[in-house]
């Protein structure tokens, strides 16, 4: 007969490998950018780092909640059900973009990027923001605004940054659609080392316990 120190025992053990086997998870929230718009979903940088991870080791899923056209407004609002279901332990924020191209206001961008990095820490994710810059014919002045964003909310919030995840792919032709805004299959592995390298040192780090102070 078992006694109850050995029952209780068993149930740690199991209790401690279950755990143990339980992936991590990474959460993507973005735009097109992010959700492989015109061409195979799985040749998109976000299913590539998926690839990455496994030949790596790393204990971490990746799942995609990007959604074409989408804009911070409407990352902000799907975000609380995207935590709750997904409970990750980092979320990348790739949005903004569309935001730019409609002619938002920055300050908007923002303060739904700061709530979104608030929301991803008070669910105990570590974060990642992704930066964007607009095409030239923006104009200067409200592009590097625009782009100011990213620079601003990483410093107030202290959160892990790629300045401009395109950097090396918006600029290269060869690399885009035929629209000029979205890069092609070829442009994905760049993309990906671009977000592999901020991402990398966050694999390793802590949950988050509390939000950060605003």
């Amino acid at each position: 007969m078992r006694t109850v120190f050995s029952i209780v025992l068993l149930w740690v053990v199991a209790l401690g490998t279950a755990s143990a086997e339980s992936p991590k998870k990474i959460l993507v929230v973005g735009d097109s950018l992010s959700a492989a718009y015109g061409i195979d979903k799985q040749l998109g940088w976000v299913a590539l780092l998926q690839q990455r991870l496994e030949q790596n080791g790393s204990a971490y899923e990746v799942t995609n909640a990007s959604i074409s056209g989408d804009t911070t407004h409407g990352g902000l609002t799907r975000l609380p059900a995207a935590l709750a279901y997904e409970r990750p332990d980092i979320v990348v924020l790739e949005l903004g973009a569309n935001d730019g191209l409609r002619g938002f206001a920055p300050a908007q961008t923002q303060a739904n990027l700061r709530a979104m990095i608030e929301l991803a820490r008070t669910a105990g994710a570590r974060v990642l923001l992704l930066g964007i810059k607009l095409p030239a014919n923006y104009g200067r002045a409200f592009g590097e605004k625009f782009h100011q964003v990213y620079l601003d909310l990483a410093d107030q919030q202290q959160v892990a940054l790629v300045p401009f995840f395109l950097e090396g792919v918006a600029e290269t032709r060869a690399l885009m659609q035929a629209d000029g805004i979205h890069p092609g299959a070829a442009a994905q592995p760049r993309i990906l080392d671009n977000v592999w390298a901020a991402l990398e040192p966050l694999l390793s780090q802590p949950e988050v316990l509390q939000a950060a102070n605003p």
